[in-house]
């Protein structure tokens, strides 16, 4: 059974950095896309970034040239690379795991705090 467990969140100042990890315990992360969401209060969960399996990245516009979407393969792990951040980018993290659209796993979440 696949499970996926967050870590690295937590309470910065604005301009400052963070990483989230993902880690999923269970043998098919190689072959799944993995994404990083979040959902700031009042608002909709929205997709922050995502990777493939085949090492393909894509980023909300709000987060290009700041965050770093990265997989290691050999650990089972997705990372979240966030530098420059802004008291805006305030919301609980959520990685997910997809294989197309018949599969989906979400982690617990993970809050990230962006203090101005």
């Amino acid at each position: 059974q696949v499970q996926l467990v967050e870590s690295g969140g937590g309470l910065v100042q604005a301009g400052g950095s963070l990483r989230l990890s993902c880690a999923a315990a269970g043998s098919i992360f190689k072959i799944v896309d993995m994404g990083w969401y979040r959902r700031a209060p009042g608002k909709q969960r929205e997709l922050v970034a995502s990777i493939t399996s085949g090492g393909t990245t894509n980023y909300a516009d709000s987060v290009k040239g700041r965050f770093t979407i990265s997989r290691d393969n050999a650990k089972n792990t997705a990372y979240l690379q966030m530098n420059s951040l802004k008291p805006e980018d305030t919301a609980v993290y959520y990685c997910n795991a997809a294989l197309g659209s018949t599969w989906s796993l979400w982690g617990q979440g993970t809050q990230v705090t962006v203090s101005s």
